[in-house]
């Protein structure tokens, strides 16, 4: 049975040490199964592709920052709701999804990305 919680802290936990920290391979080898499947189109699949892609970031914007707004849990998944803070002033509004091996290891990712709109038709808000 999965622990939804410990399942969260993980997930918050990875994201924030490869994004905020820019240490993607302490993160892959704390927080990874043995596979790591990867949606982006950007980053290539795998453990490798990925450490590649946020070390390449990191050394291009080692400044940048993201916040976990929330967290879900449901099963092996976990879902992000985040907001990503770049250097140039780009923000961006993330939802990432996760996918957990049995032992609580993240195995897979999804992610979908949205730039901060100046203004909005309604008082809401991105998050």
């Amino acid at each position: 049975m999965q622990d939804l919680e410990k399942n969260k802290q993980n997930v918050i936990a990875f994201y924030e040490m490869m994004f905020n920290d820019c240490a993607p391979a302490k993160a892959i080898e704390l927080y990874v199964g043995d596979e790591y499947i990867q949606h982006n189109p950007h980053v290539k699949d795998g453990k490798q592709g990925f450490i590649d892609y946020f070390e390449r970031m990191a050394k291009e914007y080692p400044v940048k920052s993201v916040v976990v707004k929330r967290a879900l849990a449901d099963g092996n998944f976990v879902i992000l709701h985040c907001h990503q803070v770049w250097p140039d002033g780009v923000e961006y509004a993330g939802m990432d999804i996760f996918r957990l091996d049995g032992d609580g290891k993240i195995v897979e990712h999804w992610d979908v990305l949205q730039e901060m709109p100046k203004g909005s038709t309604h008082g809401n808000g991105m998050f």
